[in-house]
């Protein structure tokens, strides 16, 4: 492990370390924008095993369930197809597969794809409006005039990259296992200048509502042709660098394909869209809501010296492109200060955050609500991808309460030397980690783990076994 960290430095800048808002700020001092946080993370007390428990997809990066008691498990895979797992066996037939719809992805490194897919909270629940649907969230080729949404471009050209789509589905009625590729509904689509910084989350809230991730358009810094003046994660007034909530199943919208909630924070705001839900985000490619207290975090990718974890509530600001985590950002120069005079008051800072000299991009994970890994219960679990020239992720867990992050300790591996592309959570709260030693949408090395206790040695085995003989034995004797 050290020796990873040691190469990990001599190709990064900066360190990590965790902060907290509500607790004292450790930076350097004089600052140094290289290493804002100049302590790095720990190793953490906790130890896990992972389990393989499949392999053989191509680049997976979500894992879910259908909450419907089946103990199915589903994968999404960026190259587009979610493929099934039932009673511990990849299906031969994808659950869905949306590959024809998808733009052509760069096999060593994409940021587009299928990246998006949810289970309507009714979905098991016969007539109910969302019984039997899920979405997806693709990156699809531009349809000319088809956009929901658009940002203007400085220059037309080049042109728009692709299009964000959210769509319906439902299951085939004759086959739980399948969808039915031909009950397929846009609900929305959406203009995106780069092809980089797509969000790509789609998660269902305990209200009930749809919540969807949008980047801020790509490119970097957050400016430049379809950025505007003061960047897309500062303006309300478009649907980029944003948290939108939406009722998948209503109809007031502009399009009529989906509905608007009513306690929308900026429904009577003309200067905001009535859809978002928070806003001046850079590409918050994972955010979860807590089993237990249904908070949304939210991990959002930083620019080029913080990755940082944010509790998303309604209306908030969390500061894109303004601030990089807890720092004043300066786009022109890409850099980040302490300076923050003259900043908008509002805006909100991380809860957990980290710099570049042991991390590289955050993948956003979950709250510990299972059973199997106690010392977990109520952490925050998440990871962070690895750098560009080697398969180097971490899984790092975080109390979202005083903003310590440490790494996992990881019993049963050395390393994992994989780059971490998402996290998943079954019916039970147990949680699982999603790799591929490929960065691209590429081959077929991407592999699924699931988080589990470390074993008892032996010993203790053999000790209870012994106790419990004596017990029986004691019972026979009266």
């Amino acid at each position: 492990m050290t020796t990873k960290h040691n190469l990990y430095k001599c190709l990064m800048i900066g360190t990590v370390f965790a902060v907290s808002t509500a607790h004292a700020q450790i930076v350097s001092n004089p600052f140094d924008p290289y290493d804002p946080f100049p302590q790095a993370i720990g190793q953490s007390a906790i130890s896990i095993h992972l389990h393989s428990i499949a392999s053989g997809f191509t680049a997976p990066n979500l894992l879910t369930h259908a909450n419907d008691g089946s103990d199915r498990l589903f994968v999404l895979d960026q190259k587009g197809s979610v493929q099934l797992i039932k009673n511990g066996v990849v299906q031969a037939n994808p659950f869905l597969n949306v590959s024809s719809r998808l733009v052509n992805l760069n096999p060593n490194y994409d940021e587009r794809g299928f990246l998006g897919f949810a289970f309507h909270p009714d979905y098991a629940n016969v007539g109910t409006a969302g019984y039997g649907k899920v979405y997806t969230y693709t990156s699809e080729p531009r349809i000319a005039g088809s956009a929901d949404f658009s940002v203007p471009l400085q220059s037309p050209s080049p042109n728009y990259n692709h299009q964000s789509v959210v769509a319906e589905w439902q299951v085939n009625p004759q086959n739980p296992d399948v969808i039915n590729p031909a009950s397929r509904r846009e609900v929305m689509r959406i203009d995106q200048p780069q092809s980089n910084h797509n969000g790509g989350m789609l998660a269902f809230g305990p209200d009930g509502h749809l919540y969807i991730s949008l980047g801020d358009g790509g490119s970097a810094n957050d400016v430049g042709n379809g950025h505007g003046t003061i960047g897309n994660g500062q303006n309300a007034g478009n649907i980029l660098g944003s948290i939108v909530r939406i009722d998948p199943t209503g109809t007031n919208s502009a399009n009529g394909k989906y509905g608007i909630p009513g306690d929308n924070p900026f429904v009577n705001d003309p200067a905001k869209l009535d859809e978002i839900y928070a806003y001046g985000l850079r590409n918050t490619w994972r955010f979860s809501f807590d089993k237990s207290t249904g908070q949304m975090v939210a991990a959002d990718v930083g620019q080029g010296s913080v990755e940082e974890v944010n509790l998303i509530t309604a209306g908030g600001n969390y500061g894109w492109n303004l601030k990089e985590g807890q720092f004043r950002f300066d786009p022109a120069t890409g850099l980040v200060s302490n300076n923050l005079s003259g900043l908008p008051a509002d805006l909100i800072d991380p809860v957990l955050q980290y710099d570049h000299t042991e991390g590289f991009s955050i993948t956003g994970g979950f709250v510990y609500r299972g059973s199997d890994i106690p010392e977990l219960y109520g952490k925050y679990v998440f990871g962070d991808w690895g750098s560009f020239g080697f398969p180097s992720g971490r899984i790092f867990v975080g109390d979202l309460t005083n903003g310590i992050i440490e790494e996992l300790n990881i019993a049963n591996m050395t390393d994992l030397s994989m780059w971490i592309l998402g996290f998943g959570e079954d019916a039970q709260g147990e949680l699982y980690v999603l790799g591929s030693s490929q960065r691209g949408p590429g081959g077929f090395t991407g592999q699924v783990f699931k988080l589990a206790a470390v074993p008892l040695p032996s010993a203790f085995w053999l000790l209870g076994s012994g106790l419990l003989m004596l017990y029986r034995k004691r019972l026979l004797m009266g």
